[in-house]
């Protein structure tokens, strides 16, 4: 139950952190500015609940530690649950205070798409493979830092650093999902036209995030 919470509460804050960013001060702190926010969101909840379980705040992150090996796939289930609860809620929050203001519309709701719902027009080939490349890096990096041969205590930086690169490349693309349940969250707000596109947020990053996790074992991982 703790390591279920933890990650309900770290979702949530990378949801709220991440696309209140986008949605809330987007105009004000632009890409760069909504790129750093969903880093230290990772950066700062890998720090406050990651030694309880494991800092996932993902389901692409949950599925590609299995892969790796190193994580339970008996556990899956119960984390993806737990990170959809916590994004959803994230979700719900954001639009409550969006729609609180008095002539405050959600746009876009910091929703992910590919054709016309790119923010630069992005096809559905270029958003696929964004999504599942820049998942398969963000894999490796996770799995690379949190190596018992890696420095210890450095992983959250790593990975919150990681996540900030990533946005800073696909923004403008997919408006960067690499976390389904972030994008299932938001799309739920954004209306039909960007739940008919999130399959493609669940897909890619989960190939990606898989394909990263038996790479690492078969080319990086110490032998036994």
């Amino acid at each position: 139950m703790k390591a279920f919470m933890a990650e309900v509460f770290g979702t949530f804050w990378l949801v709220l952190g991440g696309c209140g960013a986008a949605v809330l001060a987007g105009q004000h702190i632009g890409f760069f500015g909504v790129s750093m926010a969903f880093g230290l969101t990772v950066l700062s909840m890998a720090y406050a609940v990651g030694h309880i379980s494991g800092g996932h705040f993902n389901p692409a992150v949950s599925i590609g530690l299995a892969c790796a090996g190193r994580f339970p796939t008996s556990k899956l289930l119960s984390y993806i649950l737990a990170q959809l609860i916590g994004a959803v809620a994230a979700a719900t929050v954001l639009y409550l205070m969006v729609t609180s203001t008095g002539g405050m519309e959600i746009g876009g709701f910091a929703a992910n798409g590919y054709g016309e719902l790119s923010p630069g027009k992005f096809s559905m080939t270029s958003a696929f493979i964004c999504e599942m490349v820049l998942t398969f890096g963000f894999l490796l990096v996770i799995i690379g830092a949190t190596d018992s041969r890696a420095p210890a205590g450095f992983a959250p930086i790593a990975i919150g650093l990681c996540l900030t690169l990533i946005h800073l490349i696909s923004i403008p693309v997919t408006n960067t999902s690499v976390n389904p349940a972030r994008s299932l969250s938001q799309a739920l707000f954004a209306g039909p036209e960007y739940l008919s596109q999130v399959w493609l947020f669940w897909i890619a990053p989960i190939l990606g995030a898989a394909l990263a996790g038996l790479v690492y074992t078969g080319l990086f991982a110490e032998k036994k």
